[in-house]
């Protein structure tokens, strides 16, 4: 295996002192021109690159930003890490993405690794509904903003989207339609989004004087299109099967789908289906998906800003402040039988 090149090596090269070498690294001003050149020059031609992370540690302050998600299969959170990379990238950081596969153990993991590295802070999207992964990590003393999930106290910044809002779009929109009987594929319980986006579903019922009975809960244990296809083969075993879906996000919906094209149920004359996320391949499926729009750039953004923004206060006072942004239903072919 080949030695590495470092500093040492550098100086030896040109022919000056290692400090001479640092000076060129990170205060080139301070050198002169000819100095520089030869010092440049021999930097090429060993091919000596710097130990970015030995530097980190003298300096104490990280250039990489953590960033934590539920899946990232999810085309939703490609796009929330698309916000923040750029985000980031404007500010001089790298951003180090991970996926806790909605395991709470390995969310465990991954902040422990994040904490290792000393990484500038983190940006979470938080699987661990009892708050203790969150609370061992805080101990670290390394900020952190949630990400779609809305911070509880005053102890951290969030950037989130109002979920109570987006499932009473999702469900008003059909309760228009004509539709009174109404599935929720809904994911895993103890995901707030998934409970949030269910109160707002019961709360367009109770607007239109429907009761909490023409919601059907069809609980799925993960947020992908295999749980839909399980979560449709269930729906078509019902006895009063709904006339309408509305699903916890996108790629649920998908997998619904794709069971009522299999078994020849037609959508949405049959079926109507209603998404969450408004993902890329919601407007690209077989039958273009309506889809309760979340701007996931955006927030990815807005969360990494607000991290920036605490990381560079230099010990003053950091408010830290909750986001909410607001949905929008995007209506597709999906959902437009008429009844």
């Amino acid at each position: 295996m080949a030695q590495s090149v470092g500093i040492k090596d550098v100086a030896r090269a040109a022919g000056v002192s290692v400090g001479t070498v640092s000076n060129v690294i990170n205060r080139p001003d301070t050198v002169a021109a000819e100095t520089r050149a030869r010092v440049l020059s021999a930097i090429d031609r060993l091919g000596y690159v710097r130990s970015e992370s030995a530097r980190q540690l003298r300096a104490g302050r990280s250039r990489i930003m953590g960033l934590l998600v539920l899946d990232m299969g999810n085309p939703f959170f490609v796009d929330v890490a698309r916000g923040a990379e750029r985000a980031a990238r404007e500010a001089g950081l790298g951003v180090m993405v991970c996926n806790s596969a909605q395991s709470v153990g390995e969310e465990a993991e991954y902040l422990s690794l994040f904490a290792e590295q000393r990484v500038r802070g983190v940006l979470l999207t938080p699987t661990d509904a009892t708050g203790r992964n969150i609370e061992a990590f805080r101990r670290h003393g390394i900020p952190f903003v949630l990400v779609d999930r809305v911070a509880e106290g005053a102890t951290e910044c969030s950037v989130s989207v109002d979920d109570v809002a987006g499932g009473a779009l999702a469900v008003r929109h059909l309760i228009d339609a004509g539709h009174r009987s109404i599935a929720y594929v809904s994911g895993p319980p103890g995901l707030n989004q998934v409970r949030d986006r269910r109160t707002g579903a019961l709360g367009a019922l109770a607007e239109a004087g429907l009761g909490p009975e023409c919601l059907r809960e069809l609980p799925t244990e993960r947020l992908d299109v295999a749980a839909g296809r399980d979560a449709g083969a269930r729906l078509l075993g019902l006895a009063d099967r709904p006339t309408a879906v509305f699903c916890a996000n996108d790629l649920l919906a998908l997998g619904v789908l794709q069971a009522m094209y299999a078994a020849g149920i037609k959508v949405p004359d049959d079926l109507a289906i209603v998404g969450y996320d408004d993902i890329e391949f919601a407007a690209a499926a077989a039958v273009p998906l309506t889809s309760v729009r979340q701007p996931a750039v955006t927030m990815g953004a807005m969360a990494a800003e607000l991290l920036l923004e605490e990381t560079e206060a230099d010990g003053k006072r950091h408010e830290h402040r909750r986001v909410v942004l607001q949905p929008e239903l995007v209506v597709r072919r999906s959902s437009l039988s008429a009844r």
